[in-house]
């Protein structure tokens, strides 16, 4: 249910009165005067509080038991006032109390409190007006921006595609208007080998904030263009390799996308810098959902490990959020497949204790992912791996995992786990090692 920012009336009560409410300055002042003229045509409430669901509402106008703005007040005996359907729903489930006073009702009558709904409506229909005079005014602000790419340069040129930006962030229907009046391909003729830096920060700001069709998809793959997007998100700002990245990955959801354009060694290299700066979150996570994105790839997945991936996922993960650490997981589970992934695995120091760590602490996806990393290193190297996982608390997190309500799948992987660490012990060493003696009896 969504919650609305209720702006405060002096002396906390509901207000009625709808002359003292405009002279009060409840509604912000201006609306005294929209209230006494004649809307030329008629709005629809429902429509205008749906579509203005991010202002601040007066409080006199939120309903105590739905918290949404009142479109049918009554007012029941004690002066309370609610939305009609929400207080018929209280009355229908055995209530004859006041829900905000809960006194108890000596009349269960309810009053159409026609002055507020007045009031109300008024007050949605000058907030409506005014933003779609806006949003008018902002799409022929678009266009006029639009008309002066075709024409300008340098650094005018900048500036327009700077503003046409901002004007795509911050505006949603905007982004319609530049789409309907060939924006995009406009946009995408200014990305190319001699394109500046200033130029290509702007024009992937804009394209990344767009939804592109199959055909501005297949302009943006042309090498040339490619290049300079994995070129900016090696040098350009934090904000501009975070936009190469959602870029990146939202063509690398065309099914024509090609295997030789994510194998770039330039492109995996920039990625990682993006997650091994702990500086930026934001960076970490668009670095990690697109490194993901890439080894859906199969034929790049060697390419990944070569370039150390898994040594550095493998340090970073500690410091992870949790959503995070999804992606870092999967990333690493998915290179596990390979030899030379499983090798990276083993040959890494922290492989085993940070994995351990992280079983049954973030979700069972995580727990699922941290199984088949641990099974590829113990299987790879048994003799030398389990002992160490033992060490680092593997037998205890299986023994929770095979007791908890995870998914079969994920229980039986466990138990031949917990079987190949122990081939090296005796039970009761094991049992020993483990610390699971009272874990057992």
């Amino acid at each position: 249910m969504r919650m609305y920012q209720a702006s405060k009336v002096s002396g906390g009560g509901q207000v009625l009165d709808l002359e003292t409410a405009v002279k009060d300055g409840i509604l912000g002042g201006g609306c005294g005067a929209l209230f006494g003229e004649v809307v030329a045509e008629k709005l629809d409430l429902k429509k205008m509080v749906a579509e203005l669901e991010s202002v601040d509402v007066p409080s006199v106008f939120i309903c105590p038991i739905s918290l949404e703005p009142m479109q049918d007040p009554v007012t029941l005996c004690t002066g309370q006032t609610y939305e009609r359907s929400n207080i018929l729903r209280w009355f229908s489930l055995g209530h004859f109390t006041c829900p905000t006073t809960m006194q108890e009702l000596w009349d269960d009558s309810v009053t159409p409190n026609k002055t507020l709904q007045q009031l109300i409506y008024s007050w949605f229909s000058q907030k409506y007006l005014a933003m779609k005079k806006r949003s008018e005014d902002v799409q022929g602000r678009v266009l006029e921006v639009l008309e002066s790419l075709k024409k300008v340069k340098g650094q005018a040129r900048v500036q327009a595609l700077k503003e046409l930006r901002q004007l795509v962030v911050t505006h949603g229907s905007v982004k319609k208007t530049v789409v309907d009046n060939n924006g995009v391909a406009l946009v995408c003729s200014l990305l190319g080998h001699f394109t500046s830096h200033a130029v290509g920060s702007e024009a992937i700001g804009i394209l990344a904030n767009l939804e592109l069709d199959l055909e501005s998809m297949e302009i943006l793959m042309q090498p040339a263009k490619m290049s300079l997007m994995v070129d900016m998100l090696n040098e350009g700002s934090i904000e501009t390799k975070i936009n190469c990245t959602r870029l990146i990955e939202t063509l690398m959801v065309g099914k024509d996308f090609g295997s030789e354009i994510v194998s770039s060694l330039s492109l995996l290299v920039g990625l990682l810098r993006l997650v091994r700066d702990k500086r930026y979150p934001n960076g970490v996570f668009a670095g990690l959902s697109l490194l993901k994105t890439v080894c859906l790839h199969e034929p790049v997945r060697s390419s990944v490990v070569s370039i150390g991936t898994i040594p550095q996922l493998v340090e970073v993960l500690p410091r992870l959020n949790n959503e995070c650490l999804e992606l870092a997981l999967y990333v690493l589970e998915v290179l596990s497949t390979l030899p030379e992934g499983r090798l990276a695995l083993k040959n890494c120091p922290n492989t085993i204790p940070n994995v351990v760590r992280l079983m049954m602490k973030v979700s069972e996806s995580c727990t699922q992912f941290a199984l088949s990393i641990l099974w590829a290193v113990c299987k790879l190297a048994p003799e030398e791996c389990a002992s160490h996982a033992v060490e680092a608390g593997l037998a205890a997190k299986l023994l929770l995992v095979i007791q908890s309500g995870c998914n079969p799948v994920m229980k039986q992987r466990s138990a031949e786990l917990l079987k190949l660490c122990s081939l090296n012990y005796t039970t009761t060493i094991f049992i020993s090692k483990c610390k699971l003696t009272r874990t057992i009896q």
